[in-house]
């Protein structure tokens, strides 16, 4: 069976027939191509299938879209060390480019062992490795059942994705949200590449606190710090306010030791009196603390890490002793770990570091994708207006987010918590190479030099463009880098720079504005709760821009994590990933999804490959459901009197069965209309087990017409019973286990049970439950326990039986006595009033009868 399970209808639709409001539009994940497959995608993506597939069986238009999210570092690494290349974006694009080698092992991941080739002849080498993974998990989708609409694919970083993403650019550019500044940067030394303050994630680090006596008029101050690495770039001492040992030093200077430098002492609200000594060195720059001291107390400039994460050679000018510079030319040209350890020795043999070094263990910011921490470097980027200097826009998006119906709830305050917590603007330019090109140039005045506060921006209509490769309008390209020509800008955006924009891309945006008016807003956005900051905020923020700050979407469905059985969430990083494969082809698409399904959006699931139960209990559900329907449609449709026309059920039992279905229906709607699957979930299953359990077995012999005192109403009665609360379980089971509902509703009728109508309380007969199922459930239980504690067959013939319940229920239990009788095998059965449901006697018929 395909993916679609039974045509489901998509969007494009014949627009003379859809409609805003019978349209369900879902703003899907773009998974990351280039990353490997695990089980969180089959967790996630599967709460929202279930949600898709319960809209298109209540009657919506689902447009249910599905893109490659297929720029980003893991992408390139692979094709450097694939292909035998590395990326130069000043070379110029060679369409006839053929690449060294493809795979093999005899190649080398060294960069100047690497073929150097332009940004477009790498990002066409990109493209290609990436469809291999695309396709990898489009087959995954199909296996487990996804019915995503795979006419509407769209890709990161196709033409018209680059197009999209720099119009957005553009827009922004114009209105003023976009500028370009020198200032502090978080760097990731291994990528060589800004980072961004969504892709930041804290890392408990072994370190130490050196104590350093600075010098004042009065005696040495001591300070304690985990970098003295960083001396001679301290720019001042900081401590609190209110803290009453260093008032007397505010105003005043002290010099720094090894380099004698003159720094003023300075307070502010963000020192510590309880860390360390209480008085802090500033340093451009340590961490995101000195970045904030350094713009706030308009401190000067003194970096000297490199874009390599080297000490650089040229010491600061402020450093102007020869015992102070020779100091700094131990440092120059080190790396961090090396640096640290020179100065430690010089510090000691000064008698300048008091004591030994005290370890500890701290968290050190790294890149999300890195394994170094990161360093603070000057370099001029770009960036988005988001909120981080704008109270104004925090508060606009706060008020958004109020517009969006998250569930669960809870999840809005992370929302707010990012916006409010922002402290600086969205930098989106990278250094990387596979990504969507800034799209602006820079002219160089007469000495050649580019003047970056006058870029040349291209009209929409020739989006997108590459300025690495391509000549601006009125220029060509022998112009580029020469004076009064033009210089193209090299870095990239960000990847949420271009993920901000998915509702765009799939929906069509400006390129379709039918299409787009009819899907945006959209219905839902699902997603992960660890992307709240990035994509969630991001989107957001691109909604208040482009759209009159309307919200994206109506809703945001919030998926848990996966943890293993220790509760660690599953990363590669933590080598406890489980993938997906084996356990679709052990378990079966419909078992996995189950698994997935019965986790409440939210909540984290624990998995143990070693031990899936839920995935087992799912597969059960899947093949009790086979059977019991198999069972079902073993009776005839009518019975023979009824003249083809269809018997209405009238017995007691019957009736109240379907009472009872009439309000599992009536909950599970409710919940799947709240975006809880689990719940819906959860309510069809356990109707389903009394019904196989207790129902199934009650009337079974009313069925086949062997019941005593049975005739062809009550026969009829009950095969209609039995088949249309089969054919409503089906439904209701379908957006869960969607292989097992399909073949069996086949069995019956024309068509796909996933285009079917999603059952109704009208369906079934609107009688308030009278409780004689359970009732008749519990009395059925106490007869066969009552014939295990005789050591006795469940087809042992009973003669004679007592069953007490409670007297209020005499009556009503009285009135499913005949099948109670019937599968108990009891020749006489009698009810007495007692305190609880409870078999009082039992006498089994002679062994020479219970043949």
């Amino acid at each position: 069976m395909g993916a679609g399970l039974g045509g489901p209808r998509h969007l494009p639709v014949p627009r003379d027939r859809a409609t805003k409001a019978n349209v369900f539009s879902i703003d899907t994940p773009p998974p990351t191509a280039s990353g490997s497959l695990h089980i969180g995608h089959v967790f996630s993506y599967t709460h929202t299938d279930v949600v898709a597939r319960f809209q298109r069986m209540r009657g919506k238009d689902v447009f249910y879209p599905i893109g490659w999210d297929d720029n980003g570092l893991p992408t390139e690494r692979r094709v450097q060390n694939y292909y035998g290349v590395r990326c130069d974006p000043t070379l110029p694009y060679d369409p006839d480019f053929t690449p060294p080698f493809e795979g093999g092992d005899n190649k080398s991941s060294k960069a100047a062992d690497q073929l150097p080739i332009s940004r477009r002849n790498f990002i066409e080498l990109c493209e290609r490795l990436t469809v291999e993974d695309e396709q990898q998990f489009e087959d995954l989708w199909r296996t487990l059942g996804l019915s995503v609409d795979w006419t509407q694919t769209y890709r990161t970083i196709s033409p018209e994705s680059q197009a999209v993403a720099q119009k957005a650019f553009l827009r922004n550019l114009a209105r003023g949200e976009a500028y370009q500044a020198d200032a502090p940067t978080l760097w990731d030394v291994t990528f060589r590449t800004a980072v961004a303050q969504a892709e930041l994630e804290d890392k408990d680090q072994p370190g130490a606190y050196h104590r350093l006596a600075f010098h004042a008029a009065d005696g040495d101050i001591h300070i304690e710090t985990t970098r003295p690495e960083l001396l001679p770039a301290c720019v001042a001492l900081v401590a609190h306010p209110d803290d009453e040992r260093y008032q007397h030093l505010f105003g005043t200077t002290v010099r720094t030791p090894l380099f004698d430098v003159e720094v003023p002492v300075v307070a502010h609200h963000l020192a510590q009196p309880d860390k360390g000594s209480g008085i802090a060195m500033i340093c451009t720059f340590g961490d995101l603390t000195d970045v904030i001291w350094w713009r706030e107390l308009q401190l000067p400039n003194r970096a000297i890490i490199g874009f390599d994460g080297r000490i650089v050679s040229e010491a600061p000018a402020a450093i102007e002793s020869e015992a102070g510079r020779a100091a700094y030319a131990e440092l120059a040209g080190k790396t961090i770990f090396s640096a640290k350890k020179s100065i430690v020795e010089l510090l000691q043999a000064s008698g300048e570091m008091i004591g030994d070094a005290r370890a500890i263990t701290h968290p050190v910011k790294f890149f999300e994708k890195g394994d170094k921490p990161l360093e603070i470097v000057s370099t001029r980027q770009w960036y988005i207006s988001n909120g981080g200097r704008d109270d104004s826009v925090k508060e606009r998006l706060v008020e958004l987010g109020k517009g969006i119906d998250f569930h669960p709830d809870f999840m809005r305050v992370r929302f707010e918590n990012w916006v409010n917590g922002l402290n600086g603007d969205w930098l989106i330019s990278r250094q990387r190479f596979f990504g969507v090109p800034i799209p602006v140039w820079y002219p160089l005045d007469g000495d050649g030099n580019p003047v970056f506060d006058r870029p040349i921006v291209p009209d929409e209509a020739s989006l997108p463009v590459d300025p690495s490769s391509d000549a601006p309008a009125g220029y060509d390209e022998s112009q580029r880098g020469v004076a009064g020509g033009f210089q193209g800008e090299l870095d990239v955006m960000d990847t949420w720079a271009t993920s901000s924009l998915t509702p765009q891309l799939a929906g069509g945006w400006e390129r379709d504005p039918e299409l787009f008016d009819l899907v945006f807003p959209y219905d839902v956005r699902p997603q992960g709760q660890d992307i709240i900051r990035t994509w969630l905020f991001s989107t957001a923020l691109r909604s208040l821009q482009e759209h009159e700050g309307r919200a994206p979407w109506q809703h945001a469905a919030i998926s848990g994590f996966i943890v293993d059985p220790d509760r660690k969430k599953m990363s590669k990083s933590k080598g406890n990933v489980v993938t997906p494969a084996g356990l679709l082809v052990e378990h079966g698409s419909d078992a996995v999804r189950y698994w997935a399904a019965s986790s409440r959006l939210g909540t984290d699931a624990s998995f143990d490959p070693q031990n899936p139960k839920q995935i087992k209990i799912g597969r059960r559900l899947s093949i009790k459901v086979l059977n019991a329907a198999k069972f079902v449609y073993s009776f005839p449709v009518l019975a023979p009197s009824t003249g083809g026309e269809p018997v209405a059920p009238t017995e007691a039992l019957d009736l109240d069965l379907l009472a009872e279905l009439s309000k599992v229906v009536a909950t599970a709607t409710k919940a799947f209309e709240e975006f809880d699957h689990a719940r819906a979930l959860e309510t069809a299953e356990q109707f389903f087990w009394t019904f196989c359990d207790d129902y199934l077995e009650l009337v079974k012999e009313r069925a086949y017409g062997t019941a005593e005192g049975a005739d062809e109403a009550t026969q009829a009665s009950a095969v209609t019973t039995l088949r249309l609360a089969i054919d409503v379980l089906l439904r209701l089971f379908a957006p869960f286990i969607p292989f097992a509902t399909e073949e069996v509703w086949s069995w019956t009728h024309e068509g796909s049970v996933h285009a079917a109508a999603w059952p109704s309380v009208d369906e079934v007969p609107a009688t308030e439950p009278s409780g004689l199922l359970g009732l008749t459930g519990q009395a059925l239980i106490g007869i066969r326990r009552a014939k295990t504690d005789a050591k006795a067959s469940q087809r042992t013939p009973v003669t004679s039986a007592t069953v007490q319940v409670p007297t209020e229920q005499l009556p009503l239990i009285a009135r499913a006595a005949g099948d109670l009788a019937a599968v108990g095998r009891i020749e006489q059965l009698e009810f007495v009033a007692g305190d609880e449901v409870a078999v009082t006697a039992i006498e089994l018929a002679p062994a020479e009868e219970q043949g």
